[in-house]
């Protein structure tokens, strides 16, 4: 046997063997690195929910804090002279634990109020007496191209969980949270005041509800008494990606006659929330 047939190794490769093989080797071809990751979970290697995992993480540090900022339209804030009873019922009506204070415009962000803070004041003081600049927290500002896996890292080295996004000009443009960046990575991260795991549908009013995304057509049509064919797409979220012809982004509308969807919660690759509103849009010269 020569020396060049001593040196090949008869047995075939692993997965394991060649995903480590990869990385011994230093991979820059992240597509490469997916397709082997891919095939090894296909194989059982790897199960969905750790490919996923490592798709977001790796997607994560290809995006830019525009791509999931919430933008400046959707931001609730808060207004510096604004009386504290009205402050208290903003936030309360709000469901935000953290908001930007601003001063006579919502470019001149101040601070940033977190509601624990303003919870524990009107628990101990006359709500008359409570400043809303004293216990404003300093605010981080961000630019709309900081690269995601770097505003991470800056969140917790300095634990904030909240900063405000400036574009090239250093006009306010919207604001992004550390949840934010963790859902491209885990998926959505629910609370309180989302929709429970057994149900699809939350009613805000009775002209706007929270839908989540893979909710049955059968469903849907049931809870809104409508009539949505289900021959080309199972769920709701499939519905409205057509209507937009695209993957739409969080804060984009869309008429799904006879609704109004607004994308609360979506990243590049599929559609999280909507918001369904009715009767609130004049539908007749839509298409």
């Amino acid at each position: 046997m020569t020396e060049d047939q001593s040196s090949i190794d008869p047995r075939p490769k692993s997965w394991i063997d060649k995903i480590a093989q990869v990385f011994s080797d230093e991979p820059t071809d992240t597509n490469g690195l997916l397709e082997l990751l891919r095939n090894a979970e296909q194989d059982s290697v790897l199960d969905s929910d750790a490919l996923s995992i490592i798709e977001g993480a790796l997607q994560v540090s290809s995006m830019q804090v525009k791509d999931i900022m919430i933008p400046r339209s959707k931001v609730v804030t808060v207004p510096l002279q604004l009386e504290p009873k009205k402050v208290i019922e903003l936030v309360s009506n709000s469901s935000h634990s953290r908001l930007p204070v601003v001063g006579e415009n919502v470019d001149d962000v101040k601070g940033i109020l977190l509601a624990k803070d303003l919870l524990a004041l009107t628990l101990n003081n006359d709500s008359k007496e409570i400043n809303i600049a004293d216990i404003a927290r300093p605010v981080t500002f961000v630019s709309e191209s900081k690269r995601l896996n770097v505003l991470l890292k800056e969140f917790r080295e300095t634990r904030q969980h909240m900063a405000v996004v400036t574009d090239e000009y250093g006009s306010i443009c919207g604001v992004v949270t550390i949840e934010d960046v963790l859902e491209q990575i885990v998926g959505d991260i629910e609370d309180e005041t989302d929709i429970d795991e057994e149900n699809h549908i939350k009613t805000i009013d009775e002209k706007n509800y929270i839908v989540k995304a893979h909710t049955p057509l059968n469903d849907f049509n049931s809870y809104f008494q409508t009539d949505f064919s289900d021959q080309e797409f199972s769920t709701i979220g499939g519905l409205v990606i057509q209507k937009f012809g695209k993957i739409p982004e969080r804060g984009e509308t869309v008429i799904v006659a006879p609704f109004l969807i607004t994308v609360l919660n979506a990243d590049n690759r599929q559609i999280k929330l909507i918001k369904v509103t009715s009767d609130s849009v004049d539908i007749s010269n839509q298409t």
